[in-house]
This record gives C-alpha cells, sequence and structure tokens, in this order.
C-alpha cells in the first residue's frame, strides 16, 4: 500500500487523502456533511471494436449475483439487509475511453445500531460484486449473460425508436467515423450473437486486469480505515496502475460533411458535429463552457432566442460539450422543408459569435448559470465524486473556487478568441422517406 495526499478544494476547502491498494487508486474524502457514505467505482477502458460490446455486458451480468449472493434474488435481499442501501451502475463515453461506473450509497455508522460497520459491508459487497462474480464451471453464469445480453440489445434498439438519441448518435458515428469516439458506449447490436460463457468471462478476467480502477468514497471516515477494507475484499491479480491518456488529439476539418438519412419520421432532426480545439484540463476550457453556454447550452442562448423563438423554425435548439473529447454538437428539431433555413439561421449565429457579438446579458446570465451549477457541486457526495475524477482522467488539478473564478474571468474576447478556433465538421439531417430534403 502507498499513502499519499491530494488536493481539490471545493468552495470548503475540501480534500480528498488518496493511496493505492494492488494498482487501485483510492480516494477518500473524510466529511461530516452527509449522512451517508457514497462509494463509487470508475473502471475505464479505451473505446475498441472488438471489447467495446463485451465490456458494456459486464456490469449487467455482474449485478444479477456474486460467489456469496449467487441468486439475484438473495443478490437484491442484501442490500436490503443493508438499511436499503443504493446499488447501480452506468456505462458511459468520457472522451474516447468507455466508463463503467459502479455506485452505492449506505447510511453511515453513526445513524443505525450496527454490531458491524456499514461502511465495511458495502464495501465487501461492492468488492464481490465486481471481483467475486457468480460462476458455474469457472464461467460467468450462462443464464444471467443470456438474459443481460436481450437487455442491452432492448436498450441500443430503444435508441432507434428515440429520435433525437438516434440522430445525436447517427452524426456523432458519422462525424468521428475513423475514430473510437463513434462507437456507442453499449456496444453494437451485431456482436452480441457472438458473446459466450467462455467469451465474455475472458473479457471480464483481462478488463478487471488490466483496465484503470478508481474507487472513491466520501463520509465519516479517512484513507487509513478504508485502505485495509479496498485490501481485503477487492482481492484481484492486477498489472502495474493503469491509467489514462491526458491529452485527446485534435482533428483539423477539411470539407464540411453532410449527411442525409431517410427514416418514417413526421418531424426532421438536425444535428451538427463541431470541433472545439480545447479539452478538460486546457486552461482554455473555461473559455469553452461559457462559448457553448451562450451559443445552446442554456434558455436564454443564442440557439434556442434566435433559432426557435424569433425564427419560429425549430422546436428545440440546443448545444452540448463533450470537454474531454473537445466536440460540440447541435441538436434542433425542425419542419423538414425548413432544413436549409434552419443550416442558415444557426451557422448565423456561429458566425455572430466569430464577431463577438456577445450582449452583456447573455455573458452575465452564462456566468450564473454555470456557477451556479458548480457551487451546488457541494451539496452531493456524487458530484464532488464526478468533479474529482474528471481532474484524474484529464491531468487537471483544477478546484471548483479557482474554476468559478476562472469563468468569472472571461470576457467578449476571450469567447470570440475560441469562436474563431471552432469548426464545423459535420451538417446531419434526419428526414422523413418520402423524398423530400
Amino acid at each position: 500500500m502507498l499513502l499519499s495526499r491530494g488536493v481539490v478544494a471545493v468552495m470548503k476547502q475540501i480534500q480528498f487523502e488518496r493511496g493505492t491498494v494492488r494498482g487501485i487508486r483510492v480516494h477518500v474524502l473524510p466529511t461530516d456533511q452527509f449522512k451517508t457514505y457514497a462509494i463509487s467505482i470508475y473502471v475505464g477502458r479505451p473505446l475498441e471494436e472488438d471489447t467495446v460490446t463485451p465490456t458494456a455486458l459486464i456490469p449487467f451480468v455482474l449485478r444479477r449475483g456474486s460467489q456469496s449472493y449467487p441468486e439475484t434474488k438473495q443478490f437484491r435481499e442484501r442490500l436490503d439487509d443493508l438499511y436499503g442501501a443504493g446499488f447501480g451502475f452506468d456505462v458511459y463515453k468520457r472522451g474516447d475511453y468507455q466508463m463503467v461506473q459502479f455506485k452505492m450509497d449506505v447510511i453511515q455508522d453513526d445513524f443505525v445500531a450496527s454490531s458491524e460497520s456499514l461502511l465495511g459491508q458495502a464495501l465487501q459487497f461492492l468488492g464481490e460484486a465486481v471481483t467475486q462474480p457468480a460462476r458455474e464451471n469457472g464461467h460467468l453464469l450462462r443464464k444471467y449473460i443470456d438474459t443481460e445480453k436481450e437487455t442491452v440489445r432492448k436498450k441500443l434498439e430503444a435508441i432507434v425508436n428515440d429520435k433525437i438519441r438516434y440522430a445525436a448518435e447517427r452524426c456523432i458515428e458519422e462525424m468521428c467515423s475513423e475514430e473510437p469516439y463513434r462507437l456507442h458506449p453499449l456496444g453494437k447490436i451485431s456482436a452480441l450473437a457472438d458473446i459466450d460463457a467462455a467469451s465474455l468471462s475472458s473479457a471480464y478476467e483481462s478488463w478487471l486486469k488490466r483496465a484503470p480502477i478508481d474507487i472513491y468514497v466520501v463520509g465519516d471516515t479517512k484513507l487509513e480505515d478504508v485502505l485495509p477494507l479496498v485490501s481485503q475484499y477487492f482481492v484481484v491479480d492486477r498489472e502495474a496502475e493503469a491509467g489514462y491518456e491526458r491529452k485527446p488529439q485534435h482533428r483539423r476539418v477539411g470539407e464540411v460533411k453532410e449527411v442525409i438519412e431517410r427514416l418514417d419520421v413526421n418531424q426532421g432532426k438536425l444535428n451538427m458535429g463541431l470541433r472545439i480545439p480545447t479539452s478538460y484540463g486546457d486552461d482554455s476550457y473555461p473559455a469553452a463552457l461559457m462559448y457553448n453556454g451562450i451559443l445552446g447550452g442554456y434558455p436564454h442562448a443564442k440557439l434556442f432566442t434566435n433559432v426557435r423563438e424569433k425564427a419560429s423554425l425549430a422546436y428545440y435548439a440546443s448545444s452540448r460539450l463533450d470537454g474531454h473529447k473537445g466536440i460540440l454538437t447541435i441538436q434542433s428539431g425542425i419542419e423538414i422543408a425548413n432544413f436549409a433555413k434552419a443550416v442558415a439561421i444557426i451557422k448565423e449565429q456561429l458566425q455572430a459569435m466569430e464577431q463577438g457579438q456577445i450582449s452583456e446579458t447573455e455573458l452575465q446570465q452564462t456566468k450564473a448559470m454555470i456557477t451556479g451549477h458548480l457551487r451546488e457541486l457541494q451539496d452531493s457526495a456524487f458530484e464532488l465524486i464526478s468533479f474529482d475524477f474528471n481532474n484524474r482522467l484529464s491531468g487537471a488539478e483544477r478546484t471548483v473556487p479557482k474554476l468559478i473564478e476562472a469563468v468569472e474571468a472571461i470576457t467578449p474576447a476571450h469567447i470570440q478568441t475560441m469562436a474563431r478556433s471552432v469548426e464545423l465538421d459535420t451538417i446531419y439531417f434526419l428526414t422523413d422517406s418520402k423524398g423530400g430534403q
């Protein structure tokens, strides 16, 4: 075990204590602010065609049972025994990485009459769920694999039925056709059929042994108490500590790609993908936050005000920034006949940003929205964890007060400079199948 200390200040100068166990990074935030222990485990690996689908399937299977509680009913009843502890997981992208995150919250020991620490029991439950799953003949249970393959298949199929999500995913696929980021974090339906107990067990073992793992605990405890628990309950033969590539590669745009896709839809979905040459760990990130906020991040933004409200060309219009990838996407729903007009007026908003046409109201409202969200982070243990992990993932040593200070210092000139570096990459339009534009 290696003990060290790092600092992440969140308004109240909160400090995460840090250590490692068998190549697993452990981060503990001692605080009496909350009445529960918040535990989060991040397991990441690069997005790759061959591994994205089995990796996505793994947590669905792990949630079904462990060696101590091999039946799903037993597994869930154990959570009830822990005073109704919450347990869940998510699979998503952070830049070109596929992240699997397990989350658990359990009431703190001071609030219950338990002879055994609930934190210890929670870490035991999580450790077994992640590192000691239910098996038969050395493999993950086939009955759980077959059931959860169907679960993942239905989730992927549901994207097609949700045309807003579908258009967003298709725009990214086209924009990043030669990059790992094109892959959906849940993988591909076509890859599910070939997964069996042997292949998924092999993928699981590789994932557990080689992927970077970060364990977070927030609550009334300290690192020296958590490390022995992690050592006892997260029993895995890991190689040297794995990390993340810190700097995404920003691609230059050649000719703007235009993609028209036809399906049975009544409303057109116009999405645009833009390259923004900054990322979470860069000093220019606060300017990127402000750029996105003023362009389309909030109800007062240019896209909503000018495209939806004034021109009445869109049912919705907004933008989203992926700071870990350096990509900004615009989403809008329009009448199919308004494609050319909508493209033109959205481009006008991009040009207005380049020309520095930013009002004092837009500037101050956007700063208030961003800094208000940042100040609210201190009220959620899992938000504190997420903020710190973003630092670990990007190599940033950014605190909430410093980020607020940086956002407050942004001027229209900073945003204009950022706007002039943004490049339109892809225009994607989901239209009807009748032959209209």
